[in-house]
């Protein structure tokens, strides 16, 4: 499994598409090609922009499919803002691809 400390590259406020960017590239998609389990650990990132996590994970989703990159992409020591972040991004990716989201 690899391990990806978010803010070791992007620090407490991740907001950089540039480096979310990079991580997607250098990082996420070869550990993907070789279908190796990851870890986005956002372990002491205090909050995310839409635009870093878009950058970071929606062109890995239209790729990969998002179900087949969720279940192995796993998101780690994340706060609540963060959470719902990531979430909008996942559900904006799902509506964009024709792919309905039941509510609870």
């Amino acid at each position: 499994m690899k391990s990806i400390s978010i803010f070791n590259k992007a620090g407490t406020f991740a907001e950089n598409k540039d480096i979310a960017r990079d991580i997607r590239i250098n990082e996420i998609i070869p550990a993907l090609t070789c279908n190796e389990e990851i870890t986005l650990d956002f372990e002491g990132v205090e909050a995310a922009t839409q635009s870093f996590v878009h950058a970071l994970i929606s062109d890995i989703l239209r790729k990969y499919g998002i179900d087949h990159a969720l279940e192995h992409i796993l998101f780690k020591s994340c706060n609540e803002t963060v959470k719902k972040i990531i979430g909008i991004v996942v559900d904006y990716m799902q509506e964009g691809m024709g792919i309905e989201t039941q509510e609870d």
